[in-house]
Formats: structure tokens, sequence, C-alpha cells
């Protein structure tokens, strides 16, 4: 299994298992939980989420193991405006764009961005990494608006 690799709960929890973490219950809710999520994580829905299933668990336990599936290749994410949000590493092709002004919120493939980046790497000598963080801006029709 590699970083790009699509995961399923059960090889997850032995990935945890063969690098030595405990499955407690409550770390087996959570991992099933995010891994059958699609799209974005926020850490805050999830909480919800999980605390349906298993009332007693801590969301320090929930962020922790957010924080130890990205540590292990499982997981990335990408900084918004309300904080990090989580996503299956394999789908680190996208960048996050949303408008400070309507809050829309889209998202466009990582290629159409290369010739950005590379111009971006010619100014200041820095290849970003446009996966990393939501670039926010003002939408079209809110420019229009104005």
């Amino acid at each position: 299994m590699t970083q790009a690799s699509v995961f399923d709960s059960d090889e997850v929890l032995q990935l945890l298992r063969q690098r030595g973490h405990r499955m407690t219950a409550q770390r087996r809710a959570i991992v099933v939980e995010i891994m059958a999520s699609r799209g974005h994580i926020a850490p805050a829905d999830l909480v919800e989420r999980v605390r349906s299933q298993v009332p007693g668990v801590n969301p320090s336990t929930i962020y922790r193991t957010l924080e130890l599936l990205e540590e292990v290749g499982v997981l990335a994410h990408a900084h918004g405006e309300r904080g990090p949000e989580y996503h299956h590493a394999h789908a680190r092709d996208h960048v996050h764009l949303i408008c400070s002004n309507c809050g829309e919120r889209r998202s466009v493939a990582a290629e159409e961005l290369s010739r950005a980046a590379h111009e971006f790497r010619s100014a200041t000598g820095l290849l970003p990494d446009f996966t990393h963080f939501a670039v926010v801006g003002i939408c079209e029709d809110c420019r229009h608006k104005d």
C-alpha cells in the first residue's frame, strides 16, 4: 500500500496495528467513520458523527486519530477558512477555491494550476503545493456585482 492507495477500514486498522498502535473500540469507530466518508472531512463534523455512535469518545481522540492517519499516508489535509479539512490521500489532486464574499466553494484539478505554480516558483524560488491550502478570493459573480 502506498500513499496514493485507496484504503478500506480493515487495511487501515491493520496498518495501525503493524505500527504498534492500540485498537480500542473508540479508535475502530473513528477509523470506520473516516474511511466511510467521501469528500472533505471537517473535524468538528466527524466529532458529531462519531459521538452519535460512541457517546463517550473524547474529541481529542478523534483529532489525534486524524493526525495519525495523515502520518501514515491514509489522509491529507488542506487549510481552509475554518481550519483544516481532511480528505483521503488518494484524492489529493484538487485545489480548494473559496469566495471570501459569498462563501462559494469549489475545486479545480491541481494540474490546471501547474502553470501558476511554476510562475510562482520563478518569482519566489518556491514551488507551491496548492493542494495543501484553500485559495481564497472573490468569485466572478461577486466581482460583477461590485
